[in-house]
């Protein structure tokens, strides 16, 4: 069991954007949970959080919380639905890493989130079956990004295979198609003598994600990467908030007809020019006996600073 705790704990350390989603995830749900238990101690609504947080399937209410567009795909209400969530983000995520760069994990997550989004909002306001609940429903949960991430590397290695429990190898795109199709599968249910659709808008959600998985990986295979504009302005949204360097000091070296010149600065400057060649030659000659390993990590940033003039 400390095994088990001891990888947790490192896969977090590591601070990939992998283990930053999972984190968010967790963390909104938890945050969530205090929130709603301080809310029922004072008799308040228990909800506040969750419906900032919620994607509305309505276009007015969307358009007034437009930040539900993405906040939505980090928000779990219900233990099982972020467990699973979070543990198929966590093995599908691992193998998309495989093959592509964690900025590509990013964007293609934010991308299947849109997706589920559109769909879900398009399915509630196009199909006479939700008019009567268009006002007053909601999605949340990460699984379209997830599902977007499970079809891109499914169908970009359609033969991996991989290890289930109770049934071996079974290539990685039966499972793509199995995880999509069991909850359409599962949606129709007969209550009362009518036919109801359960879960309706979180599968039509799953459609959308899965879509944006194929299109990702049909075209990557066709040299074209579908993550690369989001991920040019995801850098340019993140890039406002950088703390920018501070300019650095203008230095001018003057001969002796300059303005201000001195005898004593040019000495100066040529000393220190000589210290730091023969610091350069001493770094180079250790190297040349012991190897580069050996140097310390201030003779290394000396070597580098000096290969950039």
């Amino acid at each position: 069991m400390s095994g088990f705790f001891s990888k947790i704990e490192s896969f977090f350390k590591h601070k990939s954007i992998l283990s930053n989603l999972i984190a968010i995830n967790v963390i909104v749900f938890l945050l969530m949970k205090f929130l709603a238990v301080v809310a029922a101690l004072f008799k308040l609504d228990s909800n506040v959080l969750l419906n900032i947080l919620q994607l509305p399937a309505d276009f007015n209410q969307m358009a007034v919380h437009a930040w539900t567009l993405i906040t939505y795909m980090f928000t779990h209400y219900d233990f099982w639905h972020i467990l699973f969530n979070m543990l198929w983000l966590y093995w599908f995520g691992q193998m998309f890493l495989l093959f592509f760069n964690p900025r590509q994990l990013g964007g293609l997550y934010i991308l299947g989130g849109l997706a589920g989004a559109l769909f879900f909002i398009l399915a509630y306001n196009i199909f006479p079956y939700f008019e009567n609940g268009v006002f007053h429903s909601y999605l949340i949960g990460a699984s379209a990004s997830v599902m977007a991430i499970v079809f891109g590397v499914a169908f970009y290695k359609k033969d991996l295979e991989i290890n289930l429990l109770l049934f071996g190898k079974i290539k990685i795109i039966y499972v793509a198609f199995f995880s999509l199709f069991i909850g359409l599968l599962l949606m129709p249910k007969k209550e009362e003598g009518q036919m109801v659709l359960i879960n309706a808008g979180g599968n039509f959600a799953h459609i959308g994600g899965a879509i944006v998985g194929f299109c990702f990986a049909y075209y990557y295979n066709k040299g074209k990467d579908i993550t690369s504009p989001l991920i040019w302005l995801m850098d340019r949204f993140f890039n406002l908030f950088k703390k920018r360097p501070a300019r650095k000091m203008k230095v001018v070296y003057k001969n002796e007809k300059s303005p201000g010149y001195s005898r004593k600065s040019d000495y100066d400057y040529n000393t220190r020019k000589n210290q730091e060649s023969a610091e350069i030659d001493r770094i180079l000659e250790k190297i040349k006996k012991s190897g580069y390993n050996c140097l310390t990590g201030e003779e290394k940033k000396k070597l580098f600073d000096a290969s950039n003039k």
